[in-house]
């Protein structure tokens, strides 16, 4: 009789490796934080675990990772919405950015890593302030991250400076380098908010403890014309001059590139993190996204925050990558099922470098792994599993959600978190953001 910690049996394993193997009514066995097995079932009599999930014949796979967010923006959830984008910063997000802390980013961080988990997210890759808080959150969750302090010009309600920036940053990167759950990169914000001496350091300093650089890039069409107007080169080109481009760098949204561009990314491997909801919103624009397949470049899949998405649900950010692309190129086949769920799986572990860790469900990888309840209406009946996991899987089907071989997640149940008690000190938090903007960011005693 063979003994593992944990085994997941009773359903429909998509492993989402190189053959795309499915293996029906199997069995995932689980030692540690590593998948010990693949097992068919006729294995289960010969075979004990600590704990057992039953997947009762819904599909297993690989947990989502979220390529790109900014998670304690889930505390500004619909605050501003279907406003211009600089009365949108100006006059919201801007002001109340200005006050914020490290509790208002743990408190919001929690909130995200609750809606994350019950939703089928394993690992997400945040940019944004405080995020030593952001880190502690993830922890408490139990959650796979990649986080890393945002870089810009200009002073930042945290660190102040950008000289202190950079050294909060490589403490940050100091400080969880041996966390089994969390990693740290180095995120400048973009070409026009982060000087050239900025960006060089930044990547000088990633490439220093071998870890990400991560960047948005040619978000919006404003934001290339300043980049043009300024060094007379294209936001893509502009990083390449500055020796920046290379397989260590995530560039997220990545929607105004020409060819030569989309080129110069490939060339040097950059990684993509797609954020098509958010992008719909924000009306920046629609991202070249099979072209950048067909270049080979690896792309993910990111929910971006709640400001500009309002949820964090991979389920639908999958459905609308795989219809948006379709519309755009007028081509039924394209961004099709598999394709977005690589997207969100093994693409997006290797836009974040994670590829060796996780992604698939595959002997010796890391024990992440989500159970899709299909015993619904909407799910049934089912012909391709690949196809209903993208357009008609929601978040709120999956069951199960289990991170470095631990159960965070079962029966829709949070064991890491409390979401009421989260939930109330959110809504209080939200109190203060009202008090800020009625004071313009001025703030309150």
């Amino acid at each position: 009789m063979t003994q593992y910690d944990l085994i997941v049996k009773g359903g429909t394993i998509i492993t989402l490796d190189n053959d795309l193997s499915i293996l029906e009514n199997g069995i995932v066995a689980v030692n540690g934080d590593r998948i010990e097995a693949l097992l068919p079932h006729p294995e289960e009599g010969r075979i004990q675990a600590k704990e057992v999930i039953d997947a009762r014949g819904g599909l297993v796979l690989p947990g989502l990772i979220n390529a790109h967010t900014h998670a304690a923006m889930s505390l500004f959830r619909g605050l501003a919405d279907d406003l211009p984008l600089m009365d949108w910063l100006n006059y919201y997000i801007f002001p109340a950015e200005k006050n914020m802390d490290s509790d208002f980013v743990y408190i919001g961080s929690l909130l995200a890593c609750a809606e994350m988990i019950l939703s089928g997210t394993t690992t997400f890759c945040d940019m944004y302030l405080f995020e030593n808080s952001v880190a502690q959150a993830a922890g408490r969750a139990g959650m796979r991250a990649l986080v890393g302090e945002v870089l810009y010009d200009f002073d930042s309600p945290n660190y102040g400076s950008i000289e202190n920036g950079f050294s909060y940053t490589e403490g940050l990167i100091l400080k969880w380098a041996d966390d089994p759950l969390v990693s740290v990169a180095v995120m400048p914000h973009s070409t026009f908010t982060c000087s050239p001496d900025l960006l060089v350091k930044a990547n000088e300093l990633a490439l220093k403890h071998h870890v990400p650089l991560v960047i948005h890039l040619a978000e919006t069409q404003a934001e290339v014309r300043e980049v043009v107007e300024r060094y007379g080169k294209r936001p893509a080109e502009h990083l390449k001059d500055l020796g920046i481009l290379g397989p260590h760098c995530l560039a997220a949204h990545c929607i105004h590139l020409n060819e030569n561009e989309i080129d110069l990314l490939a060339d040097k491997d950059v990684k993509i993190a797609h954020n098509p909801e958010s992008n719909m919103k924000l009306a920046s624009g629609v991202a070249p996204i099979p072209e950048m397949i067909d270049r080979n470049l690896a792309v993910g899949l990111g929910t971006d925050g709640c400001a500009s998405n309002n949820n964090l649900d991979m389920f639908g950010e999958m459905d609308t990558a795989a219809k948006l692309h379709k519309i755009v190129m007028m081509d039924t086949t394209a961004a099709d099922a598999i394709t977005v769920l690589k997207m969100a799986t093994i693409n997006g572990a290797r836009a974040l470098g994670m590829e060796h860790l996780i992604g698939t469900l595959e002997p010796g990888k890391k024990a992440d792994i989500i159970v899709v309840d299909t015993r619904s209406p909407h799910l049934t009946p089912l012909y391709n599993p690949y196809s209903q996991l993208v357009y008609a899987a929601m978040g709120s089907d999956v069951t199960t959600s289990i991170i470095d071989g631990k159960v965070v997640m079962k029966d829709k149940k949070l064991r890491t978190l409390d979401p009421e008690e989260i939930m109330e000190k959110a809504r209080e938090k939200s109190f203060q953001v009202k008090k800020w903007i009625s004071m313009g960011g001025k703030q309150q005693d």
